[in-house]
């Protein structure tokens, strides 16, 4: 059983429109209340969907008494101040990933939801899929020996426009922040944070990345070989290879239904499980199951955790040379 929760989405975007349909399939999750800065896509999104409260401010969403819990949905640079703005009204947040465009913006709204005493959680919806906790499990067990070497990459071909979240430094845009962030979140899952960092991106005509590939070094003498990009379509698999076999997660990965277990001498095995809802929802039940606990943050994706990300997304950045306006 999953607790009842009563959900604001601000940002009434493509994004959200994925989390709103895994609402659906989250017993005891209501949809209540959405925010925007225009009135007119508040309400248009709150009719399409049968939303009752729509906001045509943020300040106004977080404000509203029936809403628990917020989902901020804007695109990367309106992270940092929207969650801020949702907890300092004392409301629960899940931010869509990744979590602030850097460790600095990221510390100041773990610094406010830790001082408030709130719920916080970045949104890495790929974490809170089933199979994904067993393959964490896995390699606990040490299903395939000791993790030796992980790979995974998340690239896709999109049209170059300068103005949209893609290519808009302004936004954040690039492959890093929007998909790569996935490959270096794996790769920190199972093996923590790198000791060595070497990357190599190609800068577009933007300003910001277009394609890059990452190679992280681990105390254990562990490697990450990690690949993303907005110019250029990869196969979006993941591999974790053991000292006895590999756990192959085939495309697309981020969105894992099965994996493959390659053990020495033996023959592979297939594992499927089945997905409920779109997967958006397997995150929100986690909000609704910490805060019915009374926990202030996950330990599937904790929020010291996402700060270290977004510093080891900063070294590789500043191996780039790429700052971003706000910076």
């Amino acid at each position: 059983m999953v607790p009842a929760l009563r959900w604001g989405i601000l940002a009434p975007g493509r994004i959200a429109r994925k989390f709103a349909e895994g609402l659906q399939a989250v017993e005891g999750a209501e949809l209540v209340a959405v925010g925007s800065r225009s009135q007119e896509r508040a309400d248009r999104f709150g009719q399409e969907l049968n939303v009752p409260h729509r906001h045509g401010s943020y300040q106004a969403l977080a404000d509203d008494g029936d809403v628990e819990a917020i989902y901020v949905a804007t695109p990367h640079s309106g992270h940092m101040d929207c969650s801020i703005l949702c907890l300092e009204a004392g409301k629960a947040v899940l931010c869509e990933k990744p979590f602030t465009i850097n460790a600095a913006q990221a510390r100041k709204v773990v610094q406010t939801a830790r001082a408030k005493g709130v719920f916080c959680m970045e949104a890495m919806w790929t974490r809170f899929f089933p199979l994904m906790a067993r393959v964490r499990e896995l390699v606990a067990e040490r299903a395939v020996g000791e993790v030796r070497m992980v790979m995974a990459d998340f690239g896709f071909r999109a049209q170059v426009s300068p103005e949209g979240r893609l290519f808009n430094p302004a936004l954040g845009g690039g492959g890093l922040l929007d998909v790569g962030v996935y490959a270096v979140s794996f790769a920190s899952m199972l093996l923590g944070r790198p000791a060595r960092i070497a990357s190599l991106a190609e800068i577009g005509q933007t300003g910001v990345d277009e394609q890059a590939a990452m190679v992280f070094g681990y105390a254990g003498g562990q490697l990450a070989l990690l690949a993303t990009g907005v110019r250029t379509s990869t196969p979006q698999q993941a591999i974790v290879i053991g000292t006895d076999g590999r756990i192959t997660i085939p495309p697309a990965w981020w969105n894992p239904r099965r994996v493959t277990i390659a053990r020495s001498g033996q023959e592979p095995q297939e594992l499927e499980m089945p997905v409920r809802g779109n997967g958006y929802n397997y995150q929100a039940e986690e909000v609704a199951r910490c805060l019915a606990e009374g926990k202030a943050e996950s330990q599937i994706m904790p929020l010291e955790e996402s700060i270290e990300i977004m510093e080891t997304m900063d070294e590789v950045r500043a191996q780039w040379g790429l700052r971003y306006p706000m910076e």
